[in-house]
């Protein structure tokens, strides 16, 4: 889940500023929470304040006031393509601080490009237009790294849902030499004369008491990010062992005993390319963790 090289500069700050003698508010909110700037304020002036400020205020006037409805629809619709024009140029802008000046790349898709920008034109928040960022460097600097199905999930999901996606890339291992990324959720010991009876013969790991509940998950399945269904590797021999990659750790799990299985969540093929945008983000406690829940089939070694 590496990050894109971070940029040097000072990210781009977008401030409130006239065009064409309108201001355009630039200060957004996310799906599921207000910004700091109206805690406090009742729903109704925070309604008021969003209809002015996309230009839907007009019918509120007494009639003697109010501005004909068709020159309220032509300013609306002006507005709100001057608001579209600065969300993709702030995207841009921040953008080329993740390309590379030097490094050369095969031709970029201008279809894609052509949908990336109806997708991005209404990102307003600043967090949310630094994804879209590096998505446009990532997929300028190598083309098919982002596909459009990607581009549309991700452009129905809100922050909150994106920081989700960031703590399952917290607690998830990738393989050396393929793309799959997976949440290690527990292990067992396939059921013999010799161990049925055993309490320990499974471990489970619980991603709650890592801000990952259930409930977390189920959110990610239904923004196509992770499968929802527990998987399961083939049984292991004894001394036999996967070699996985922590956010940027090699780690190694050694089955202690014959026919030792380890369970996972896996993450679809959406979800791979979105963990591309997170940081590496190591949770050593959820590490630590984990080589004591499994410790009874399986040994883990950083590595």
């Amino acid at each position: 889940m590496k990050d894109i090289n971070e940029p040097s500069t000072v990210p781009l700050v977008i401030t409130d500023k006239p065009v064409n003698n309108e201001v355009i508010k630039t200060t957004s909110t996310s799906k599921n929470g207000g910004n700091k700037k109206n805690a406090g304020v009742s729903s109704q002036m925070q309604l008021l304040a969003l209809a002015k400020n996309f230009v839907l205020d007009g019918g509120l006037a007494s009639l003697e006031k109010q501005m004909p409805l068709e020159e309220r629809t032509q300013k609306r619709a002006r507005i709100s393509a001057l608001r579209k024009q600065e969300n993709l140029e702030a995207i841009i802008k921040r953008s080329i601080n993740y390309c590379s000046a030097t490094e050369f790349a095969n031709k970029a898709d201008a279809d894609w490009f052509s949908t990336f920008t109806e997708l991005a034109e209404d990102v307003s928040n600043t967090t949310m237009q630094n994804l879209w960022a590096k998505i446009l460097a990532g997929e300028i600097s190598q083309p098919g790294s982002f596909s459009t199905k990607t581009l549309k999930i991700f452009r129905a999901m809100s922050i909150t849902e994106a920081k989700l996606l960031a703590k399952a890339c917290s607690l998830a291992v990738t393989e050396p030499a393929k793309r799959n990324i997976r949440i290690i959720s527990g292990a067992y010991q396939t059921p013999s004369l010799f161990n049925f009876f055993s309490k320990n013969r499974e471990q489970n790991i619980p991603f709650s008491q890592f801000s990952l509940s259930y409930a977390d998950l189920l959110i990610l399945a239904d923004n196509h990010l992770v499968f929802i269904q527990e998987t399961e590797s083939n049984p292991m021999d004894k001394s036999e062992a996967f070699t996985f990659n922590f956010n940027g750790r090699p780690l190694t799990l050694t089955a202690k005993k014959s026919s030792c299985v380890l369970k996972f969540y896996k993450f679809t093929p959406v979800g791979s390319e979105l963990a591309r945008l997170i940081s590496d983000n190591v949770d050593d406690a959820y590490l630590q963790h984990l080589k004591s829940a499994i410790s009874e089939s399986f040994s883990v070694v950083e590595g």
